[in-house]
């Protein structure tokens, strides 16, 4: 599983239109992609390490003062590029796997005590954000493809 983190001061997903996702307040916003594998451990992990993650201003974490996070599918952070002009998705997971363990993060997030918002799987959307910083981490669970 991989995740890109941004510190935001807001962010938003529209989809058609319409906002489907925002945060108006410094948090977080983070494209989550799956890879073939990923399983219970990997969401685990992934959604524990954003939780605590001192990335916000003064090295606090979302646990630490319960800022919102905004998750963003995305597929393409599995994208492969080294070869030609035109990337692969191949390391990216098919939407029957990937999109249960999308829902899962930000169920496991939403347990830990976080305030989700969501872009919606599959989707065109146009992601809006104010980056503070800014601050941008790759985060790549231990077990990563």
């Amino acid at each position: 599983m991989r995740a890109v983190i941004q510190r935001v001061l807001s962010a938003s997903v529209t989809v058609d239109g319409q906002v489907v996702g925002a945060i108006d307040e410094p948090g977080l916003l983070v494209y989550l992609g799956v890879t073939h594998g990923d399983g219970p451990a990997e969401i685990a992990w992934t959604a524990r390490k954003i939780w605590d993650l001192r990335l916000l201003r003064e090295e606090q974490s979302l646990s630490d003062v319960g800022a919102p996070v905004l998750v963003v599918s995305q597929f393409t952070l599995y994208g492969e590029a080294r070869k030609g002009r035109r990337p692969t998705w191949q390391a990216a997971a098919p939407g029957p796997v990937s999109e249960p363990a999308y829902d899962a993060v930000c169920s496991e997030l939403q347990r830990l005590g976080a305030r989700v918002s969501r872009g919606v799987f599959g989707a065109d959307m146009q992601v809006a954000s104010v980056n503070d910083g800014p601050i941008t981490l790759i985060l790549d669970s231990p077990t990563a493809g």
